[in-house]
């Protein structure tokens, strides 16, 4: 699905740099985003808690974090990362609609949809529909007929959100079928895409 070898080797380079400087909170930052492309969750997590530990002013812009929460299941800690960094970027449609995900884990859809916070001006046109489909204020359809026609950026980030957002709404089939749609249709190598990758492979969906 992706280039394992690159990866693997970004991980030696990473882990050269941690060698050399133990205390550099950078480092551990980029070698827990390569952990995490790697489906190695657990270890990218220890390795955003060290940046955080290492300069703790990195915390609310450590939202890898908080997708790493994510995939090892504590919703709590994840609602929480997000909602710290929408302190420091409250335009981030992103970062408002994992902590409704997270929500959503913990407590259901209504409520992650009651608590829904608002957000600014994100400069991304489909993040704005994609927050009105969290929001309850677009349906499924009504985002796809919207991207018809746009860039594969746009697409994938629509593929990917729509497969997010059945799957906390117990689709999982649609779920499944987004997001494979994602990762197979609109290669975007930027760190969603690779999520979106690990979304498959931890769900054990095969692309048929």
């Amino acid at each position: 699905m992706h280039d394992l070898y690159s990866l693997e080797t970004q991980l030696d380079d990473w882990n050269a740099v941690i060698r050399s400087h133990p205390r550099d909170p950078k480092a551990y930052l980029g070698r827990g985003m390569i952990y995490f492309k790697l489906a190695r969750i657990e270890a990218s997590l220890a390795d955003f808690d060290r940046a955080e530990k290492l300069d703790p002013k990195l915390s609310p812009y450590l939202w890898q974090r908080g997708l790493s929460l994510y995939y090892v299941e504590d919703f709590e800690g994840g609602a929480r990362q997000f909602e710290s960094g929408l302190t420091v970027n409250p335009a981030d449609v992103e970062e408002t609609t994992w902590r409704y995900l997270c929500l959503a884990r913990l407590h259901g859809p209504q409520f992650a949809r009651e608590s829904l916070l608002p957000v600014g001006r994100d400069p991304r046109p489909f993040m704005h529909r994609i927050y009105a489909l969290y929001a309850g204020k677009q349906t499924p359809a009504d985002l796809l007929a919207a991207s018809e026609g746009e860039d594969s950026r746009s697409q994938f980030y629509t593929q990917l959100y729509l497969g997010l957002y059945y799957e906390v709404h117990d689709d999982g089939d649609r779920a499944r079928r987004y997001i494979i749609s994602a990762t197979r249709n609109y290669m975007q190598r930027e760190y969603m895409w690779y999520l979106a990758c690990v979304h498959q492979q931890l769900r054990g969906w095969t692309s048929e």
